[in-house]
């Protein structure tokens, strides 16, 4: 993974951070190397493999956005993008941008971004306290059962939806965008099929694939971006017994993750 300064890149670039809920990490990589995911993957953009900082939404959820993104698989420690200030951090290193602030959102909005929350999953509904806040450390949410995990098309009325917040917004945004698609149900990405299965994951990463470029498009037309893809933890489909997440399996704690600049193409 390209190593980025972070201070050159906080205050000069908008930012992204897409999390494709219970995206497996080999159910990831085997699309890449099957060529079946060329809108989510740039030329020259990889998954790395890397294990999440939570085994479900919320907890996973919560460390990124103090900024504790997933970490690499090989012995570390290895330098963080974000960190809060916090005494004694063996991963905050010079290139990394330091927010005095409980959480990232908080530390991007005290540094003129303007911050966005497009969520899916049930964690980000807004229906209840608790699936109010991880919302709530944004200025702005959105949250819709379209959004949800339902909802066939969820992904694209969730663009539709980051394209009418970034037309109103001028300033530096931080977007973040949490993709439904890919977690329980999934089975609708594969007609006539009716239980979920690795491949209905698999054919929910293609759906993703086919739109994803959209929000890229979009953010391309402000100025630089910062684009964080990843997965928030991986899911079960039977493995040992297992279904579902929230435990501690490899293929839950396993998730894929790549980072890489949208040069600003306002044409695009």
């Amino acid at each position: 993974m390209p190593h980025l300064d972070m201070n050159a890149v906080v205050g000069s670039h908008d930012l992204l951070l897409v999390t494709l809920d219970t995206l497996r990490y080999d159910v990831a990589q085997a699309q890449a190397e099957a060529g079946r995911l060329p809108n989510l993957l740039p030329p020259g953009v990889r998954w790395e493999r890397r294990h999440s900082p939570g085994s479900f939404t919320y907890a996973a959820h919560a460390a990124i956005f103090a900024g504790f993104l997933p970490t690499p698989v090989t012995p570390g420690p290895h330098p963080r993008l974000f960190a809060a200030t916090f005494p004694g951090s063996e991963s905050t290193a010079a290139g990394t941008w330091v927010f005095d602030a409980p959480d990232l959102p908080t530390g991007l909005a005290r540094a003129g971004y303007h911050t966005v929350c497009i969520g899916g999953v049930g964690f980000f509904n807004k229906l209840t306290p608790l699936g109010s806040a991880l919302p709530g450390l944004f200025a702005e949410s959105h949250w819709e059962p379209a959004f949800g995990v339902t909802n066939p098309a969820s992904l694209e009325r969730q663009i539709d939806r980051a394209a009418e917040v970034l037309a109103r917004v001028r300033g530096p945004v931080f977007l973040f965008l949490n993709v439904s698609a890919l977690h329980q149900p999934n089975h609708h990405y594969l007609p006539g099929t009716t239980g979920d299965s690795l491949d209905s994951h698999a054919a929910a990463l293609r759906y993703v694939d086919r739109h994803i470029g959209r929000l890229y498009a979009l953010m391309r037309r402000r100025r630089p971006c910062l684009a964080i893809v990843c997965s928030d933890h991986g899911t079960a489909y039977g493995e040992d017994g297992h279904v579902g997440h929230r435990i501690g399996h490899e293929v839950v704690w396993t998730v894929p993750y790549t980072h890489f600049v949208l040069e600003r193409h306002a044409a695009v």
